[in-house]
């Protein structure tokens, strides 16, 4: 017998936004001018981004207002977002876990990234900006931005990973329709773009080159401001509407949480949704997992150091765990996630071992997707089935120790448009496997339900 409800709503959409810096142990290392290597004001910045992100980047106030504008949207686009019990996944695995994940794949772009791109639009907008200039990796990204623009009246210029481009031809779709423009990167608008593709014509693309187009459109053209996905303080601080729901909604339940998981590849989703959590003492306990592909393990693999944001090195250099700006990627269909560095507040938050990284590759991703889908019915993205994976582990680890656990876990966006990715592994395609990897999620569904 379920006592607990499985499908959990909370009242109303948060009126602020949650600011971690002031609740890390030490301060956060500031970016550097990469030709001074001294401390960047945040002046610099307002060439690049809105006044009032700016000031949210450096902002120490515990807590700062959402704007009503921005929060109607966010409630027209359907938060607050259910957080639903994954009744079904836990019982294929027979686990004395409770699992729930937060729905953010029911937004009108399928994923979290509305949130951030509806409050940079907004104050864009209000200070005469007329065209926003971005990159994105898997299209999530990208589409948010191509509707935000879409609601406040911008042009919305969109450079989308080659890869990505290619394997999810129906985003750049999506972002066409909401009104955007979307090229292949690297592309040929840019000089950096057409450097690379001359010294490579078939380079897949990664999220760092692609961030170096959008900045050099952004400085080279009228009334132009670049917008960003993740990584910096601000994007992250606007994406805590993730995690405030999801406290009000286990406090309904009353359920106390044991575990947070997150998919990781700049950070935004993960930030989003643990950040209320952290930032409160009661829940300083909490296991808080980031989960990242071991094909780009910037966590797990990666240096703490400071380095550029993207390739070309037009960023300022971040404090962050870091690839290296020059890393390539394997071409995982987790696009989102093909990102050399990680946010410098995750970062600070993995030094300090309040977060604990964790990396799985994309065959037993994938897999874990799949039995999400055939369990619960929605079919995740590649980036969230990471998440699933973690949770799915340890549920397992529950059971096998027959301890009652509590488990959340942000399902940051669907697969609806990830096809490909399910298609080769239902196939037996992909990464080249020999063996069929559909016997092989028949074998991961016999292993969850034996241990």
């Amino acid at each position: 017998m379920i006592k607990t409800r499985i499908l959990l709503d909370c009242e109303e959409t948060p009126t602020h936004y949650v600011n971690i810096l002031p609740h890390l142990e030490t301060p956060l290392p500031p970016p550097l001018d990469p030709g001074t290597e001294e401390p960047i004001s945040a002046d610099a910045l307002l060439a690049l981004f809105p006044k009032e992100c700016v000031k949210q980047e450096v902002a120490t106030e515990k807590r700062i207002a959402i704007p009503e504008e921005v929060r109607d949207i966010l409630i027209r686009s359907g938060r607050p977002t259910p957080l639903q019990r994954a009744v079904g996944l836990e019982r294929y695995l027979k686990t004395p876990a409770r699992i729930y994940f937060k729905r953010e794949d029911a937004s009108p772009t399928g994923s979290h990234k509305l949130n951030t791109a509806t409050a940079q639009a907004y104050y864009a907008q209000k200070e005469g900006t007329e065209r926003l200039a971005t990159e994105t990796g898997a299209g999530q990204w990208g589409s948010a931005v191509a509707l935000a623009c879409s609601y406040f009246g911008l042009e919305a210029m969109i450079y989308m990973v080659r890869i990505s481009y290619e394997q999810k031809q129906y985003r750049g779709t999506l972002m066409r329709t909401y009104g955007g423009t979307v090229v292949p990167s690297p592309s040929d608008r840019t000089a950096y773009g057409r450097k690379v593709n001359a010294d490579n014509p078939d380079h897949p693309g990664t999220l760092g080159i692609a961030i170096s187009e959008a900045l050099e459109d952004t400085i080279n053209t009228a009334n132009t401001k670049y917008t960003l996905g993740s990584v910096l303080n601000f994007v992250l601080l606007q994406q805590t509407v993730i995690g405030q729901e999801v406290k009000a909604q286990l406090a309904a339940a009353e359920e106390t949480p044991d575990v947070f998981i997150g998919c990781v590849g700049g950070g935004s989703n993960f930030a989003g949704m643990t950040y209320p959590f952290l930032a409160d003492d009661k829940f300083r306990e909490c296991d808080y997992i980031a989960v990242e592909p071991t094909a780009c393990p910037s966590l797990t693999k990666g240096e703490y150091r400071y380095d550029f944001g993207d390739t070309a090195g037009m960023t300022p250099k971040l404090k962050m765990y870091t690839l290296g700006a020059d890393f390539v990627p394997p071409k995982i269909h987790a696009g989102g996630l093909r990102y050399h560095g990680v946010a410098p507040t995750i970062s600070a938050l993995v030094e300090e071992s309040r977060i604990r990284p964790i990396a799985y590759d994309q065959l037993e991703v994938l897999n874990a997707g799949v039995v999400f889908a055939k369990t619960e019915g929605v079919i995740p993205a590649p980036e969230s089935a990471h998440a699933i994976k973690a949770a799915i582990d340890i549920a397992l680890e529950a059971k096998k120790k027959k301890k009652s656990k509590v488990i959340v876990f942000n399902l940051s966006g669907h697969g609806h448009f990830d096809m490909a990715a399910y298609g080769a592994l239902l196939d037996g395609t992909l990464n080249g496997e020999d063996v069929s990897t559909t016997t092989q999620v028949q074998r991961e569904a016999v292993a969850f339900t034996e241990r």
